[in-house]
């Protein structure tokens, strides 16, 4: 097993909550992950068809003849049990009873928000960071990183890419997404992952992507809102201020894993990535992805936003969460730092009360250094979370 830096937070909400849940992407170590932080637990996985049948037709029996000490593993397949897990934590009052999992987000936290709200201690978990990936090997490097992803297996078999990632959406279209879009329309949702993936740091354009794709809005919108569900992609929103009217209102779209996005694209080796016209968009997810990952795995909500005004000043990424030290980010794909690269950092970081050392351009290339406006940082160093940045 590769550690999990989320592993000792799984551990630490058992002490402090009846009930833990763990979401995330198919195959981002979920399982793995919790039956090693709770070795004794009881597990089941509702994806069984026979358990599944049973929490469905008997969701009292199926929690009340059972001790504590449950993982649920894709809890979202039987809604009716999280009323009984409820009933069934009340009545012993203990921390650490039971242990959720699911892939798909939004069934998952529906039914927790209506049974256990105040009673759960949520949790993300993502495919591995570059920090978690690179204890698989000292020789990992950004670029290698970026291609190949985070999904575990990648590091624990050589399997070629093409292939793991070809089955990852056969199984994901065949597990998430068949109750959801008519099988008729599986080969268009499969075109329209693929125009997501084309848009990858723009301005989400739903109407675009739908007349691409040659379907609705209605339906784009079903189905990008199913992509974020079940962790293919996110939003990335605006900054927003009530005292600034010309600011751009329109988020952008990211994955949540760049090896996925890289196949998306046809990039499969480090060659075919450098040489990319999709090289900034892909570095540019990457650095966001795993600034996401990196709160997650600390427990934290996250509060990132980009800026973009009327007159196309814009900063890549804000990171706002600690509000008492906003930072902004300038991502550049290129091997070589110019000072140009920060101008926009100073524009924005002296309008916002941002200080130079709290501005960052993140950049390919080897060498960090102070400038008047902004810090140069190497995207190896900010992606093991060097202190200068978090």
């Amino acid at each position: 097993m590769i550690p999990r830096t989320l592993s000792t937070m799984a551990q630490r909400m058992a002490t402090w909550f009846p009930v833990v849940s763990v979401t995330g992407p198919r195959q981002s170590g979920k399982s793995t992950l919790l039956r090693h932080a709770f070795p004794d637990f009881t597990y089941l996985n509702l994806e069984t068809r026979n358990l599944r049948i049973s929490a469905e037709t008997d969701p009292v029996g199926f929690i009340h003849s059972r001790p504590s000490h449950l993982f649920i593993d894709e809890a979202q397949y039987a809604p009716d049990i999280f009323a009984e897990i409820q009933a069934a934590g009340d009545e012993r009052h203990d921390m650490g009873q039971y242990v959720l999992s699911g892939s798909q987000n939004f069934l998952l936290l529906h039914n927790i928000d209506e049974s256990l709200a105040g009673r759960v201690g949520l949790l993300q978990l993502l495919p591995l960071s570059f920090v978690e990936a690179s204890q698989t090997s000292s020789q990992l490097t950004v670029d290698d990183f970026t291609v190949r992803g985070g999904y575990p297996h990648l590091y624990e078999v050589d399997v070629p890419l093409n292939i793991y990632f070809q089955s990852y959406i056969a199984t994901y279209i065949e597990r998430d997404v068949s109750g959801i879009v008519s099988p008729d329309n599986l080969t268009t949702f499969r075109t329209f992952l693929k125009l997501c993936a084309n848009s990858t740091g723009q301005l989400l354009n739903i109407t675009h992507l739908a007349a691409e794709a040659d379907i609705s809005f209605k339906t784009a919108r079903a189905w990008l809102s199913l992509l974020e569900s079940s962790y293919i992609v996110f939003r990335l929103p605006p900054y927003a201020s009530n005292a600034r009217k010309r600011l751009i209102k329109t988020p952008k779209l990211y994955f949540y894993d760049t090896g996925l996005l890289c196949h998306l694209l046809g990039i499969t080796t480090t060659e075919q990535y450098n040489t990319s016209d999709k090289r900034g968009d892909v570095f540019e997810n990457l650095i966001i992805e795993e600034t996401l990952k990196h709160y997650y795995n600390h427990a934290q909500t996250p509060q990132l936003c980009f800026y973009r005004d009327s007159n196309q000043v814009e900063v890549d990424l804000m990171d706002l969460t600690d509000q008492s030290s906003p930072k902004l980010i300038e991502i550049k794909s290129g091997q070589t730092a110019r000072l140009t690269f920060a101008r926009h950092l100073s524009t924005v970081g002296t309008m916002l009360d941002i200080p130079a050392e709290h501005r960052f351009v993140i950049y390919r290339g080897d060498e960090g250094f102070a400038a008047q406006s902004a810090m140069f940082q190497p995207a190896s160093q900010y992606l093991r979370y060097s202190s200068d940045v978090r």
